[in-house]
């Protein structure tokens, strides 16, 4: 009998082999763009984009800017574009970027270490008056910012800008971010050390330098040694924090990748201490390490965040000793846990000269530049002429001798300026909101602003420390993650069945050495007109419920989820 005749064997399909193109590290050899934004600046270096702004963009006008200038480097230069008004937070994610910009732009002042003198503050303040409508937020990166800026003007504002040694170099764009300081750096009683040498050293030598002008993405910097941590180290890409070695004397622990937005990281130590001489090589080695092995594929991996998380503590502490230092650095104690839960440096407080410090608090960071200016009348009537911007969206004068303190703060209290405020008008933050982000998809500045009224009137006798900051989006600018009440915009289904403005809820964050992150109940948002009722609900709750010395953001990690709704 023959053999059936077998049909041929159905070929194998193949499986089509791609070269893996890794992470996009430069130390790897991955040189090539791979993404838009890592394309335009190999084409040309964003510090380049200032000639083109002073010859050729403030002369023709906003048309003429090229939109990889536009939306792209003119950021290393503080400039955004700002949102068009009259769109609102629906269309945030659905327009275009030529459909959400407006011709005019923000524009913001780097201010190292919060440090002002009353000459600078005054300047700041004319050309708000000048050429910003009067605005003038002060951010929680101890920065100003100014909005409705035409481009015709930027050339002039930095001219009378530089003219008081102040900058908007790298303010913005995928560069080393303002170094943010102690407020009161060089003067507090309790300090352990002064950084400031340092962050003028790192300023000296790379701000405005082309070595780190093309980052993955922002390098945020944080140098402090203030046992009250009052710079927010834990979020920060690399922090100097000041403590005590039993050896070596005063000096730094290094922390490195933390950061928020939508991965929230706590930055881990280094387990090294660094003294103050060697702070700016130590920094130049980190964000030299963030250059070359920092991940340039994708945008929302480019942080330093990601790199520290897959390498770890000990191979990121490996490589920076035997690539970029060329030698081990000295083992060193952790921060001691601060002894009070505020680190704003609010009221009235005395100087290791023995004059005092008055910190004091607008609401929500806004104040407007005849304000500016006022303040600096003040401080030059009733101090040395030197004021400090605050991490918390505050600010302080600084050498006010004891006679004049009381006549001090009684002129800022006319301002609506309070150095003794209550517990809500201190804990407040608010990002710039819809009103002039483009990412924003809700109000925060007035929300945040009525909260406090509403919420000194329900409760006037609360006295907790509480932080309760807004954000108009999820990239968290105002560090709604570690918050006490953290309120994340988006929209909304009322009772009605209506969309409307709102806030997803994340509860009982904290900084610190016991630093976490809000712990979010299912389900639970809140709209904006329901914000007022639902914290103050919140908040009776925690009063009742509280065991003795209990802070909130404990409470809220054990509370019950309908006590949290």
């Amino acid at each position: 009998m023959a053999a059936t005749p077998q049909k041929p064997a159905a070929a194998t399909p193949r499986r089509k082999v791609s070269r893996h193109r890794g992470e996009g590290q430069w130390a790897a050899g991955h040189h090539t763009p791979l993404n838009g934004n890592e394309q335009f600046k190999k084409d040309d270096d964003g510090l380049n984009v200032r000639t083109r702004i002073e010859t050729i963009y403030s002369k023709r006008g906003f048309d003429s800017i090229d939109p990889n200038d536009l939306r792209g480097r003119m950021r290393w230069w503080g400039l955004y574009t700002q949102r068009r008004p009259g769109i609102d937070g629906g269309k945030t994610a659905v327009l275009e970027p030529e459909e959400l910009d407006d011709e005019y732009f923000m524009l913001r002042v780097r201010i190292d270490g919060g440090r002002l003198t009353t000459q600078q503050l005054r300047v700041i303040g004319e050309i708000s008056q000048e050429f910003a409508r009067g605005t003038a937020d002060i951010t929680d990166r101890q920065n100003v910012q100014y909005h409705w800026i035409r481009i015709e003007d930027v050339p002039e504002i930095w001219n009378r800008l530089e003219a008081v040694g102040l900058s908007t170099t790298e303010a913005c764009g995928d560069t080393p971010r303002v170094v943010i300081g102690s407020p009161v750096a060089g003067i507090a009683e309790d300090e352990i050390i002064d950084g400031s040498s340092a962050i003028d050293e790192i300023h000296r030598r790379y701000i405005g330098s082309k070595e780190f002008s093309n980052l993955p993405r922002k390098f945020k910097t944080a140098i402090s040694g203030s046992p009250l941590l009052d710079v927010a180290h834990e979020i920060n890409d690399v922090a100097f924090v000041g403590v005590h070695h039993p050896e070596h004397g005063p000096g730094f622990d290094l922390w490195v990748g933390g950061g928020l937005s939508t991965n929230p990281k706590i930055g881990v130590r280094l387990g090294a201490w660094v003294p103050l001489t060697e702070v700016p090589d130590v920094w130049a080695g980190v964000i030299g390490i963030f250059r070359d092995y920092g991940y340039r594929r994708l945008r929302t991996r480019a942080r330093l965040k990601f790199l520290v998380a897959d390498w770890g503590a000990e191979k990121f502490r490996q490589v920076l000793e035997d690539e970029y230092l060329g030698r081990q650095l000295v083992d060193g104690p952790a921060p001691e846990q601060p002894v009070q839960q505020w680190r704003d440096h609010i009221g009235v407080h005395r100087q290791k000269d023995g004059r005092f410090y008055v910190g004091f608090a607008p609401r929500v960071g806004r104040v407007d530049g005849a304000t500016l200016t006022k303040i600096a009348d003040l401080a030059q009537a009733h101090g040395s002429g030197r004021v400090r911007t605050t991490v918390e969206q505050k600010m302080i004068v600084l050498d006010v001798e004891e006679d004049k303190v009381e006549s001090l703060v009684e002129g800022l209290e006319a301002l609506d300026l309070t150095a003794r405020p209550s517990s809500f008008r201190r804990g407040t933050m608010a990002c710039t909101g819809i009103e002039f982000c483009k990412l924003a998809i809700v109000e925060t500045k007035q929300r945040g602003s009525q909260l406090i009224d509403e919420l000194e009137r329900r409760m006037p006798d609360f006295d907790e420390p509480i932080t309760i900051n807004l954000n108009g989006c999820p990239n968290a600018c105002a560090r709604i993650q570690v918050a006490d009440i953290g309120l994340k915009g988006q929209l909304v289904v009322n009772d009605k069945g209506e969309q409307v403005e709102g806030y997803q809820v994340h509860l009982g964050g904290a900084l610190g050495l016991e630093a976490g992150f809000g712990r979010k109940v299912r389900g639970l948002k809140v709209t904006s007109e329901e914000l007022p009722d639902y914290v103050e609900r919140v908040l009776k709750r925690f009063q009742a419920e509280r065991e003795d010395g209990e802070r909130f953001a404990a409470w809220a990690a054990r509370a019950s989820e309908e006590a949290l709704s």
